[in-house]
């Protein structure tokens, strides 16, 4: 497996080699003649803003989505991280940072920059103001207090692999490489909610095991359509998930969807279905069990971690998780 990013990203890059397959992965450090003469929804956050961020929303595949609205990234779309909710429930650093990394890039300004705003965001069209807030940020600058723009309550981010507007290769990657691991969404700009698109669930083999498995890292050009094992819990009963709050945030996330969920290769479209979580969140069922990912499944393949099957069998307060059989 091979990976090239088109030139205009990689020409100004520091490179770093990533384990095996010939797979290089650009870590930027764009000379000041590359920034000048293209703007690009890759750039690196180097420096806090001189005026107050604008966010708008545009009509994509995933429906109704947050991007910059104004400036050099105009049309970027915008991203929150899943596990940022745990600062709000456990006070933990933000799970997306400047933190020591297996890629050696911070995760705030180069992997994934933070949209920064010097005074109140500004609403674009199609944008909920009520929603729109800011978070006072120390670790995005190297000590400096700047202001990241949230929505919702969640900081909203670019990604490093989005060059152009309209592009949006952090749609549902699930990343091991933030701390702790999590999904990476669009938003949803009426309520703040992910933009999930469709889930789509197919049979996926792991060793020597056929396991019911969620397709996620829809445009991920690294890590393209990547399938996970999903899991089932035996605490779950009716149409009521056990897993909240830092279960659902960090453990075992949800499958989501934003619409009815579709079947691929050796799963049983009529097993699939819904139900909606108490955030409003819509999650999707197999068999009537709610379904979940888990957060040690992880992985980029040739770049980070290795496929495997770790949480089946895990005892836990919410219950004994488990993977389902497809033969």
């Amino acid at each position: 497996m091979t990976f090239c990013r088109p030139r205009r990203l990689v020409a100004g890059f520091g490179t770093i080699a990533l384990l095996s397959l010939g797979l290089v992965a650009a870590v930027p450090q764009l000379s000041p003649a590359v920034h000048a003469a293209a703007p690009s929804c890759a750039d690196a956050t180097t420096s806090a803003p001189s005026g107050p961020a604008t966010v708008s929303a545009t009509s994509t595949s995933y429906g109704r989505v947050l991007v910059e609205g104004a400036g050099d990234h105009a049309g970027c779309s915008l991203y929150v991280l899943s596990s940022d909710r745990l600062r709000s429930l456990t006070g933990a650093p933000f799970a997306c940072s400047n933190g020591a990394n297996p890629l050696g890039a911070p995760c705030d300004t180069i992997l994934w920059p933070a949209l920064l705003t010097d005074g109140a965001p500004i609403a674009g069209p199609g944008v909920n103001p009520t929603l729109l807030g800011t978070v006072d940020r120390t670790d995005i600058l190297s000590g400096q207090t700047v202001h990241q723009v949230t929505y919702a309550g969640l900081p909203l981010y670019r990604f490093l692999f989005d060059e152009d507007p309209g592009e949006m290769e952090g749609a549902n990657l699930f990343d091991p490489i933030t701390s702790p691991t999590g999904t990476w969404l669009l938003v949803n700009p009426s309520r703040g909610r992910p933009a999930t698109g469709t889930a789509r669930l197919q049979s996926e083999t792991v060793g020597d095991q056929s396991v019911v498995s969620a397709r996620m890292n829809d445009n991920f050009s690294v890590f393209q359509n990547a399938s996970f094992p999903v899991y089932t819990s035996t605490g779950d009963s009716g149409h009521t998930s056990a897993c909240q709050a830092v279960c659902a945030v960090v453990h075992w996330p949800p499958v989501l969807t934003s619409g009815r969920p579709q079947a691929g290769p050796g799963v049983d479209q009529h097993a699939l279905g819904i139900i909606v979580r108490p955030d409003g969140t819509h999650q999707v069922t197999y068999n009537g069990k709610p379904l979940y990912l888990h957060d040690t499944d992880a992985y980029i393949a040739g770049v980070f971690g290795t496929q495997a099957i770790t949480g089946d069998g895990a005892n836990t307060p919410f219950g004994v998780f488990h993977t389902i059989p497809t033969s």
